[in-house]
């Protein structure tokens, strides 16, 4: 189901009984429980399925992906978010006052983060190894999310993260994710809470 964003939907009582944060994504199962946030959404998914995994086959590589996908977390997804709510959309909207020095801020570490994915990605094929994770959907997700909604996609000559045709010839998962991705969810009877754009 899609809510509206930009109308307070995610706000309102009946919404946050869903998700007390009053934030998207939710899953709500077919005995009305919801499961909020991607990674946790994810991993109960995996649960369900567990081959082919996307969260670690053995310890060491659980630990490895983890560790990947946290400094994602942390390091590109805040920097992205500081240049999003101060930016052209959600201040805009007239959601928040917006500081231009944390815009500023963000972006410049942003593309910081973009020019060591370059180099992580120059050395190996994927975000944690040799193989397909979810660290390369959140980098996707993250890179896509950046370039379209907050104008902050990678230069364009990071060649193995920017995505262009380029990168769908040589088999880079940004340039060409939904082919390479080795994985389709079964899909649960259960509805996925989504932003509803106007």
């Amino acid at each position: 189901m899609e809510v509206d964003l930009r109308g307070g939907e995610t706000r309102t009582p009946a919404f946050r009984t869903k998700n007390p944060s009053g934030k998207i994504p939710v899953l709500e199962l077919e005995d009305g429980t919801c499961l909020a946030e991607s990674v946790a959404i994810c991993r109960y998914l995996e649960a369900l399925v567990p081959e082919p995994n996307l969260f670690g086959a053995t310890p060491l590589e659980t630990a490895q992906i983890e560790a990947v996908h946290r400094q994602l977390e942390l390091e590109l997804f805040a920097h992205i978010g500081a240049a999003w709510v101060n930016g052209p959309i959600v201040a805009a909207a007239g959601l928040v006052k917006p500081i231009e020095a944390q815009r500023a801020r963000g972006e410049a570490l942003a593309h910081q983060f973009y020019d060591r994915l370059e180099s992580t990605l120059t050395e190996q094929p994927y975000m944690a190894g040799d193989r397909f994770t979810v660290a390369d959907i959140s980098a996707l997700c993250l890179i896509e999310f950046a370039g379209a909604l907050v104008k902050l996609a990678p230069k364009p000559e990071l060649t193995a993260i920017a995505p262009s045709p380029r990168n769908s010839r040589r088999g880079c998962p940004y340039g060409s994710a939904r082919r390479r991705n080795p994985r389709a969810f079964p899909s649960p009877r259960a509805r996925r809470w989504r932003h509803r754009p106007r």
